[in-house]
């Protein structure tokens, strides 16, 4: 069984993936282009200093990816940092050890320390997010409903247009990964 460390070794870097997205890579570099890391010294200096790996598991089809890894990239730009990628369906075995709720949602971002080993998860998505998400899916009908494919689709489009074209959600993931981030690097100290 390879260690998060290993498949972090054999990865390719958040750059690459973006590179060769298919599915949403316009909307994820329009995010890329606009988002600024807000002025945080305490983070970014942290980040900076301890240099942790990050491994990220995803897809390039996935709607939370598409938001949220820009803006990782643009923190480990701004500290200097080693991001890698893996695709959650070319190996299943990493997800599988890293579950959200019992599913295999994506992104998920793993803080690796010195040792390699994981000190912190994040993702697929910030929480205030997630309960956003969440109430939005309650007007979805039953999935066996013969509208649901249709009303599935138009929430897809409507939620893509949100994560693309509104800058406080992109602060709000910025946030929610500092917060996850932040107390292990300072716990490091």
């Amino acid at each position: 069984m390879k260690t998060e460390k290993q498949y972090f070794d054999e990865a390719i870097s958040l750059t690459q993936h973006m590179d060769k997205m298919e599915t949403h890579k316009e909307n994820s570099f329009h995010i890329y282009e606009q988002f600024e890391v807000p002025q945080d010294d305490e983070f970014i200096e942290l980040l900076k200093e301890k240099k942790p790996n990050i491994l990220i598991i995803t897809e390039d089809w996935c709607g939370d990816a598409m938001m949220n890894n820009p803006i990782l990239r643009r923190i480990a730009e701004a500290a200097d940092l080693d991001v890698r990628a893996v695709y959650r369906d070319a190996d299943t075995e990493l997800i599988d050890r890293h579950l959200t709720n019992g599913g295999r949602s994506i992104p998920v971002y793993l803080l690796l320390g010195e040792d390699g080993e994981v000190e912190a998860k994040w993702g697929p998505r910030a929480a205030s997010i997630q309960e956003y998400v969440m109430e939005m899916r309650k007007d979805l009908p039953p999935a066996d409903a013969p509208e649901y494919k249709e009303k599935q689709q138009e929430f897809i489009k409507r939620l893509t247009a949100e994560y693309t074209t509104k800058p406080e959600l992109w602060l709000t993931v910025y946030d929610d990964i500092r917060k996850t981030f932040l107390p292990v690097l300072q716990k490091q100290s």
